[in-house]
């Protein structure tokens, strides 16, 4: 059984830090930028060209030089596509890297506000979010 079986407490908090700092990857599949363009009534070929790049044979969202997303809004603290967002970023924090131990949930909170805050999130959400991030 695993350490979370009673739940994990969590709430996003919009601070925005998931969305910023250093480099990384933020995996997008054609599905997600087709959503993406629509949402923003964009042609797909833009969406395509200036906010995506190919790594390790998939698609990421691009960054600025800084490492922010570039569908983060910097003076707002928001993401300009939250209802759209990849499935990575809908998943945050119950990714199976995160899940792994008591420590490893609690260290996120030095980057994340919201982890073991507000309401308790179930075990099976929690399963969910993990293998849903995995598809």
């Amino acid at each position: 059984m695993s350490w979370y079986k009673d739940g994990l407490k969590f709430e996003c908090t919009q601070c925005g830090n998931c969305c910023t700092g250093g480099p990384g990857a933020v995996w997008v599949s054609e599905e997600e930028i087709q959503a993406i363009a629509e949402y923003l009534e964009k042609p797909i070929g833009e969406i395509r060209l200036m906010h995506t790049r190919p790594l390790r044979g998939q698609k990421s969202l691009t960054e600025f030089a800084n490492g922010d997303c570039t569908f983060f809004d910097s003076r707002a603290r928001k993401c300009t596509i939250y209802p759209v967002r990849p499935i990575q970023c809908r998943t945050w924090p119950f990714w199976r890297s995160h899940l792994t131990d008591e420590k490893t949930w609690n260290d996120l909170q030095q980057d994340c506000p919201g982890i073991n805050k507000g309401d308790l999130v179930q075990l099976e959400v929690i399963e969910a979010r993990a293998a849903e991030r995995e598809l």
